[in-house]
């Protein structure tokens, strides 16, 4: 494979990394500048956001039409590398997660008229989003069949019953993508919906407390006692949910690792720009092999995540479902993340446990890694049962596992 990026998409990549460069990595450093939950403060993203769509730099996984930079998947993956060198970068630019997800899932599976009301406020930025899926015990997480949460069909509306909790973006989001379970069917008794904040019928229950920094909205518990959802509002067919869920978490497991690939290489350029001047016994750090093993380990990890990641990329511009590329990268990059931030804060020091740098908060948030979208032993398990189906397709170089066509919508 030729990972050479077409010029076009370089100087996208080039003109994110300035931005980044000049306008954000410098508020970091303000403590005013972040909310009470350590993401960035609401005016300061706005004026951001307002900045980044004047110089074309906004919502790049979104088609032109939208108002988008019209991306393929190899293109979002080296500029939301970029984005990510700062903790404030993925917000910044209309990329971050719940919302980069939901996005990209609505443009697949939305009607016209259904993207004209879900999907382009947020593309706009007007907006937030969540997603709706997973449960507290006994109900679904990493196994989405254990849904419990049901949407009943009364006439032209459903009725939704149940509790989610984990929800990212929860506190702040406006438009909600929900599947609930409606039918006992073990393929097709699920169904995802939208519905929006100020429908009746459900509450906030808690903003979940976190060892880490939040998204804006934070990680909320719901309620549902009785919410109707017009079945207008339903997306694909009754019974497609996880085909939703799918189509959704796929591709934002995978923005998930370009973006953890940016605070990865971040890490290490604190690490290494601190030990290309502290000094030790004489030496500097930079200067003495233990230091050397230490960094030049964390950034291999971080290299061959790239490659899984823009392997896995160029497998779903080409149409491919990439299942199995997609749980290997996740995996590698959770791990590549958090061994790069636990390599930059033993070489900072005490330096790097303060707040005088971002690597605690990196740390801190780089814990989840591991654990979203699916844990890693859950992707594990899928790689073995790939490999097992078919060892002659899994070793395939030019093997594409297709989705089949939608029966429509």
């Amino acid at each position: 494979m030729d990972f050479t990026l077409d010029p076009a998409i370089d100087d996208v990549r080039r003109r994110v990394r300035r931005f980044v460069d000049e306008r954000l990595i410098p508020l970091e450093a303000d403590r005013a500048n972040y909310d009470e939950h350590e993401n960035v403060r609401e005016d300061v993203l706005a004026a951001m956001r307002l900045q980044a769509r004047a110089e074309g730099l906004w919502a790049l996984q979104m088609p032109d039409a939208r108002g988008g930079g019209g991306l393929s998947f190899v293109g979002m993956a080296a500029c939301y590398e970029e984005m990510n060198r700062s903790i404030f970068g993925p917000a910044t630019f209309n990329s971050a997660a719940p919302d980069d997800g939901t996005m990209m899932a609505l443009e697949r599976v939305g009607t016209d008229a259904q993207k004209a009301r879900w999907l382009q406020p947020i593309v706009d930025g007007r907006v937030r989003s969540s997603f709706v899926m997973t449960e507290p015990h006994p109900g679904g997480g990493s196994d989405p069949a254990m849904i419990s949460t049901t949407a009943e069909r009364r006439g032209d509306k459903w009725v939704v019953h149940g509790r989610k909790w984990f929800i990212t973006g929860a506190a702040a989001a406006s438009h909600f993508l929900l599947i609930a379970r409606t039918s006992d069917d073990a393929r097709k008794g699920h169904t995802a919906f939208m519905y929006h904040r100020d429908q009746p019928g459900w509450r906030l229950l808690r903003r979940i407390p976190i060892m880490g920094p939040e998204e804006h909205g934070g990680h909320g518990e719901l309620v549902f006692e009785g919410l109707e959802i017009p079945d207008e509002d339903r997306l694909l067919g009754v019974g497609d949910g996880l085909k939703v869920a799918q189509i959704r978490l796929g591709p934002a497991r995978l923005t998930h690792c370009m973006r953890w690939l940016g605070l990865a290489r971040r890490s290490l350029e604190i690490a290494n720009a601190y030990i290309d001047v502290r000094m030790s016994g004489g030496k500097r750090l930079a200067e003495r092999e233990s230091v050397q093993l230490l960094i030049g380990e964390a950034a291999l990890q971080v290299r061959i995540g790239r490659l899984l990641v823009m392997h896995a990329a160029s497998k779903l511009d080409a149409g491919a479902m990439a299942r199995n590329e997609l749980s290997m990268a996740k995996v590698h990059v959770a791990d590549a993340l958090h061994r790069a931030v636990d390599t930059a804060i033993q070489l900072n020091g005490g330096r790097g446990y303060s707040k005088d740098t971002p690597l605690e908060w990196i740390y801190r948030y780089a814990r989840q890694a591991r654990l979203v979208d699916g844990a890693s032993e859950v992707h594990k398990m899928v790689i073995a049962r790939h490999l097992a189906e078919g060892a002659d397709t899994f070793w395939d170089w030019n093997h594409l596992d297709r989705p089949k066509r939608s029966s429509g919508k």
